[in-house]
Formats: C-alpha cells, structure tokens, sequence
C-alpha cells in the first residue's frame, strides 16, 4: 500500500455569518460553531454522517462533502473515485450560518491534505467561490475571523481583520428552514443610487470600525437597505429586532446571511446580555416563532486539517467529537 492509501486525514471547520448587515456578498465572519470531516481512500465509498444537523443530507456519491472531493482530485491529475467519509455537524442547514460553506471548505481542505496539499489556501479559496458564488462564507470558513472579500466572476480577493477581543455573538435560529434560493429571489434585480451609497457608505463605515475596535460605531454601521427590508417578511419578528435590538443591548443586530437566523454582535462585558436575550425570544414568540439562541464568539483560526498518525486512527470520529466538546 501507498502512504496515500494509509492516511486519515481530519478536518475541523468553522461556521460562518454572512453580510454583517450591509456587506451584501462581501463580509463575513466565522463563529465557534464547528463541522468535523475524517476523510480517507477506500475500497468503496463509505459516507457516515453524525449529528440532527445532518437529517436529509445524501449518504452516497451525491453527497457534497464527495462531489467536492472528486472536484479537488480531478484538478489535481490524481484518481481517487472510492472513499470512505464520515462527517459531524453542529452547524444548522438552511438557517443562515454557512452550512455549504462550511461542507465545501471542510471537503475541500481535507481532500487537499489527503493529496499532501497540492493546492495552496489561496487556491482552495479560488475553487471555494467558484462553487459557492459568492467569496463570505468560504472565505470566513477557510481564515477564521472577519473577511472582507470580493468576487469579479474570474478572481476572488480579500483582506481578513482581526475580531475585536470584546466581540460576542448572540444568534437566534427559527426552528424553520429557509433556503438561500428563496431569500435572494425576494431581491429586486435592480436597485435605487440611494440604497447603494447607503450601503456603500455603511458596509465601509463597519469594516473601519471592525479595523479601529469603535465598538460604538457598530450600531449605526450594521444597517443595510439593499436586501434586509426584502427579506424581513419571510421571517417573522425580524423586522422589530432589526428595529429595537441595539435598545436592548447589543451593538448591532442583522439577518445571518440568508436566514432565518438572527444575529447580534455584544460587548463581551455588557451587563445586559440576559436582556437581550429575553428580548430576542419574545419578539420571534410573539410571531409563534421558536427558536434556539446561542452565544457564540467569533472564531479566529478558520479551518484546521490534521493528518492522523497510525495510533490515531483507532479512534472513530464521533468519539473524537464527543471527547473534544465535552471533555
């Protein structure tokens, strides 16, 4: 056997929240809420999928974790059509947190380390947007904290900022799912001079306040015109948290990506996180809206990749997972 056919190789990726308000397709951030993929060669393919994020989700060769893989083997000039791939979520499907995301990335980072990294992060970012359209998510998933990014249909480019040490994340997720086909077919194709310089003027008033640590300025910046007023009816409850949120105390308060998921920025310090919190639950219940709220923070690291040696490899990958967020 080759050392190819020998190695396991094992991925942890990041969520991710896209947007940040008024960086439509172009900011994003990765949150500690995390995938794990083990992937290795087999003599037939072998998908085990862990976890209630993953009801639905394919367990053969249509699966995207494979399909992403074969993406990365191709380009690479090397055959590999068996594997055998187990996968763990926490991270929420069609809920606005970079569930493809994070799958395209994980799959492409742990086939990437199964070839001895061919590819460089810079050329998995490539391929990353490619597949997923826009370069937030991915990029967020891939780097770790806030990126900055965009896309011009051939090149995908960004600049990664450090989160402020204060930063905490508050996200309320609607126990339903919307699809980010369905929120962006809400969006007129064409939009007023007005909301584009208001959303140009905010999306880079926020990343200069993310550059500077003006936690203060969060409030204003967060505010968006070109795809959060369209979008506030297929979510219930959003448009009043939109409204009131930063009364209650957070710092700013937007639509995660597509949605459904709320999310709010908060000083790590604020005395008035259980009121926020209160404040969040009852307005979605007002609207018969259950929803699960997390406290997260913004995760610095992005995706991590680990060739397991041989003693490793007894230990399957929900034991793995089981031992690392409970232990």
């Amino acid at each position: 056997m080759t050392d190819i056919n020998k190695r396991r190789v094992r991925v942890k990726v990041p969520a991710s929240t896209a947007n940040l308000g008024p960086g439509f397709d172009t900011l994003g951030m990765a949150l500690d809420l995390y995938a794990w993929i083990d992937m290795s060669v087999s003599d037939e393919t072998r998908i085990t999928l862990h976890g209630d994020q993953m009801n639905g989700v394919p367990a053969d060769k249509s699966n995207l974790i494979y399909e992403v893989a074969q993406l990365v083997f191709k380009r690479a000039g090397v055959e590999i059509p068996e594997l055998d791939i187990a996968m763990y979520s926490d991270i929420p499907l069609t809920r606005g947190l970079g569930s493809s995301a994070s799958a395209i990335v994980g799959a492409l980072t742990a086939a990437n380390a199964l070839i001895g990294d061919k590819f460089t992060k810079d050329e998995l970012f490539q391929i990353a947007t490619e597949l997923e359209k826009h370069p937030d998510n991915v990029g967020a998933s891939l780097f770790g904290g806030i990126v900055v990014a965009f896309w011009d249909g051939k090149r995908a480019e960004y600049i990664r900022v450090e989160p402020h040490e204060r930063l905490d994340v508050l996200v309320a997720i609607p126990h339903f799912q919307l699809s980010t086909e369905k929120a962006r077919g809400v969006l007129p194709r064409e939009q007023s001079l007005e909301n584009a310089v208001f959303n140009v003027g905010h999306s880079s008033v926020l990343v200069a306040a993310f550059c500077t640590g003006r936690l203060d300025m969060i409030r204003v910046a967060m505010k968006d015109a070109l795809h959060q007023p369209y979008r506030a009816p297929l979510v219930p409850g959003l448009a009043g948290i939109l409204a009131e949120a930063t009364d209650h105390g957070a710092l700013g308060v937007a639509l995660s990506g597509a949605g459904p998921t709320i999310l709010t920025l908060v000083d790590r310090d604020s005395d008035r996180k259980n009121e926020l919190e209160s404040f969040m639950r009852g307005k979605l219940r007002a609207e018969g809206i259950e929803a699960t709220l997390l406290w997260l923070k913004p995760d610095r690291e992005g995706v991590a990749a680990q060739v397991l040696a041989p003693e490793e490899q007894g230990c399957s990958l929900l034991e793995f997972v089981k031992g690392e967020t409970l232990g």
